[in-house]
This record gives structure tokens, sequence and C-alpha cells, in this order.
């Protein structure tokens, strides 16, 4: 397979942010309340994404390794303030709904961990795929969680009636309990069917879920955990 098609495999199938590697949970679970929320929050998160990696990639032999995470949060914010600024301006409708999860993104632990695990090491071309794949396996993720949300809370998808109208819709689908009991439920398809993921016993065989023991996983997205853990034992 081709590198820079792997990097988009990887990041929509193979490493989910949603259903595999499970971050980003906070935006996952609190702007899914529609297929169109979950699509804009989405997108807007792959945009800094994208751009993250590929100034991180371009500035990685320039960053000094001992401040590299303090300059990787000030271009992840500076990015997100522009992107912020262009919601705000042109479309006013998806700032006011996706409100303080929009600067949130500054400390996406999806956006720090690839520019830790990846960019900071990569070429610009991969690491430029490496978020739009990971970028678009959010948006994905995000955008089914909204699509069940909006059609058992409120029978439309997209804002488009699909239900019949004797449908009478379960509006505890769309306030905060329903995200919870979509995410707990695509979960526990996923495990049933054995898919790889951070939940399920398989994972823990795997590259890209060690079931919580990032000391000994290999996979390039402990690699943040993996050096807190050891900082932590040279610190006892």
């Amino acid at each position: 397979m081709n590198k820079y098609v792997e990097r988009l495999y990887n990041g929509i199938i193979k490493e989910n942010p949603t259903f595999v590697l499970m971050l980003g949970m906070c935006p996952t679970l609190a702007v899914t309340t529609s297929a169109m929320n979950g699509l804009g929050m989405g997108l807007t998160t792959t945009v800094v994404l994208v751009m993250s990696n590929l100034i991180i990639s371009a500035l990685r032999k320039m960053i000094p390794d001992k401040v590299r995470i303090p300059a990787f949060i000030v271009i992840v914010a500076s990015l997100v303030t522009v992107v912020e600024l262009i919601l705000e301006g042109n479309l006013p409708s998806l700032y006011e709904t996706l409100g303080i999860y929009i600067p949130l993104i500054v400390v996406n632990c999806i956006i720090l961990g690839r520019a830790e695990a990846f960019a900071s090491k990569n070429s610009i071309g991969l690491s430029i795929f490496d978020g739009i794949g990971m970028g678009l396996g959010f948006t994905v993720g995000l955008t089914c969680i909204g699509i069940f949300r909006e059609w058992i809370g409120n029978g439309t998808i997209f804002s488009l009636k699909l239900s019949p109208e004797s449908y009478e819709p379960i509006s505890i689908f769309i306030l905060a309990p329903g995200a919870f009991f979509v995410l707990a439920m695509l979960t526990a398809l996923q495990n049933k069917l054995k898919l790889k993921s951070a939940t399920n016993g398989e994972g823990t065989k795997s590259n890209i879920a060690c079931g919580g023991n990032c000391s000994t996983c290999s996979g390039a997205d402990c690699a943040i955990n993996r050096e807190l853990l050891e900082k932590e034992k040279e610190n006892r």
C-alpha cells in the first residue's frame, strides 16, 4: 500500500480516533446532538489538525526538544484562533452551536498526540496525509454518533424528516445522557464483533491500543503516555 494512502487508511479505519483509540471524547459527547453539529466539529478539527501537522513537521528540526510541547500548543492555539474567527464571520450559527468547544480544540489530545507522535518525526507530505486521515476518521465518528442521536431523538437526519408521522422521538437521545447511550451501544457492538478498540481484549495485541498499559505498547500513539510514565519513575 502506498505510504500516503496508508496514512489515510490508518486514520479513518485502523486507528480511528473515536471508535478505536477512544480519543477526543469531550467534543464527541458534547456536540453530537445532530449530524450537522458532528460534521461541523469534525471538519473544524480536521483543518486545525492538517495545518498544525504541516507547520510542526516543517519546523521539527528548529524546535528545541525541551520546549516542543509548549511550541506545539502555541502553534495549535494560533490556528484555532484563526479558524474560530473564520467560523464566527462566515458560519455564525455553527459558531454559536459549537461554542466553547472550538477554543478547546487547542488541548484536543488527537491534535497534540499526532504532533508529538508523528508530525515532529516525519516529512511534511506524510504529516499532511496523517492529519487528513485522522481528521476524517474523527469526522466520521462524530457524524455517525450525531446521525444516531438526531434520528432517534428527533426523527430527522441532517434536519430532513425521515421517520414516519407515527414515530415519537425519544428526546433523551439529544440530551446529555443520550451521548453516553449511543457511544455505549456503538462500542458494545464493536466489541461484540471483536473489532479493534481501546475497550476490548483484542486491542492489547495491537499497536493501536494497549489497554492502558502504555509502558509496553510499541504504537506511536502511546509515545506521550510512555514518556510521562518514564518521567514519573525517574521522579520517584
